[in-house]
């Protein structure tokens, strides 16, 4: 995921080669969530349950191999492909924190899974204090 401008400041002026060290020399190239691999075109029912070209067989959302295969109904309705694009992680959402043992390298479903807490609970901070302002500036605040 690219960082956006105006966030680029919260990062080290190496993040470039700290993310790539992250994503390809300590994880291999392959997601640490799933085990997707980084570039590869992989097919996945959007339930997490992708398939692993490599060993020739499902794996779930946590990258361990099913012990059953997909339903007939699951391949012909849901079978989807995605192009797999690792990034790093903090895993406390601290960007100041770039020790080893707090980046990740995740895929992006892997990536918006372990960010969505912080998302929701951002979200909720800026719809309460545009409600706040509101009602001090404004009135009764109108959605």
């Amino acid at each position: 995921m690219s960082i956006r401008p105006e966030d680029r400041y919260f990062y080290p002026i190496d993040w470039r080669e700290l993310s790539a060290e992250i994503r390809f020399r300590r994880a291999g190239g392959a997601c640490e969530g799933c085990r997707r691999p980084h570039g590869r075109m992989v097919y996945h029912l959007g339930d997490g349950r992708w398939w692993d070209a490599e060993i020739g067989a499902w794996r779930d959302g946590r990258g361990k191999s099913l012990a059953g295969l997909p339903t007939l109904d699951d391949l012909t309705g849901g079978l989807r492909t995605t192009r797999v694009v690792l990034a790093t992680a903090h895993r406390d959402h601290d960007t100041a924190n770039n020790a080893d043992a707090n980046l990740s390298a995740f895929c992006q479903r892997c990536h918006v899974n372990h960010d969505r807490p912080e998302h929701q609970r951002r979200r909720w901070r800026t719809l309460f204090r545009r409600r706040a302002l509101g009602d001090l500036f404004r009135g009764i605040y109108s959605p």
